[in-house]
């Protein structure tokens, strides 16, 4: 039956796909421009790979990224828990940025550092969030004079996340300095893990559990170390391994 609103299915296609220093979800920032180490590709699918495609974009230095949440759940409820409450305070699903959403479109602001346009187009993005194998449905161009807002309002999170220190075992040194591109993974490592990524559950004590999260092509092992004296917390990577592609 038609709908007289204009409120039926529309159907989406995507334009191309992502790939990232992100292999999982685990670990990746919840906004983009938190680890600005984090280098991403966004490689366009045929048709909208023809070069006319993107003619005029490297006059801009940032983009809008539309993107599908496609690891998430099609299920959503209308409340949901944002982990920088605390993963203990409900607000409504549209109140926040929570993957589990009716539609499971994401948006997110990056930097565009290159553009390859043969074969193919791929767009060469800074600072992203994004997981591998991510479809996009959306490019656009950010506008500083439209978009930036600095009298806007910003809710529960008003200030960005406050960070942790993280430090690096001998043998995590020893295999950072042993790599060709060991400087930018090192501050990948730091900035991913500077946002402590562990659970808000799991937060406090249990120095003794080792976590581990998948960075371009390696599995970092790390703990949490707490102060006793000012009950402090810093993130110890005690182990850089190569990722198992079992």
């Amino acid at each position: 039956m038609h709908d007289p609103r204009g409120l039926g299915p529309f159907s989406i296609t995507p334009i191309g796909h992502i790939i990232s220093d992100y292999p999982d979800k685990f670990g990746v920032p919840r906004q983009p421009g938190l680890a600005p180490a984090a280098n991403a590709r966004l490689v366009l699918a045929h048709p909208f790979d023809d070069p006319l495609t993107v003619r005029g974009l490297e006059d801009f230095s940032h983009l809008w990224v539309s993107f599908i949440f496609h690891q998430s759940p099609e299920r959503w409820s209308p409340l949901v828990r944002p982990p920088r409450l605390g993963g203990n305070r409900k607000v409504g699903v549209f109140a926040s940025r929570s993957t589990h959403r009716p539609n499971r479109l994401g948006l997110s602001l990056v930097a565009l550092s290159g553009i390859d346009t043969g074969p193919g187009v791929t767009l060469h993005l800074a600072g992203c969030d994004l997981v591998s194998g991510t479809p996009v449905v959306d490019i656009k161009p950010y506008l500083p004079w439209a978009e930036a807002v600095p009298s806007a309002q910003a809710g529960f999170a008003p200030q960005p996340p406050e960070t942790v220190a993280v430090v690096f075992s001998p043998e995590a040194h020893g295999v950072l300095s042993e790599r060709q591109d060991g400087a930018s993974l090192r501050a990948l490592i730091e900035q991913v893990l500077g946002q402590d990524p562990r659970p808000a559950y799991q937060r406090g004590g249990q120095a003794e559990r080792l976590y581990g999260v998948r960075l371009r092509n390696v599995d970092v092992r790390f703990r949490a170390l707490t102060a006793a004296e000012n009950d402090t917390t810093t993130l110890e990577v005690v182990a850089i391994e190569p990722e198992d592609r079992k």
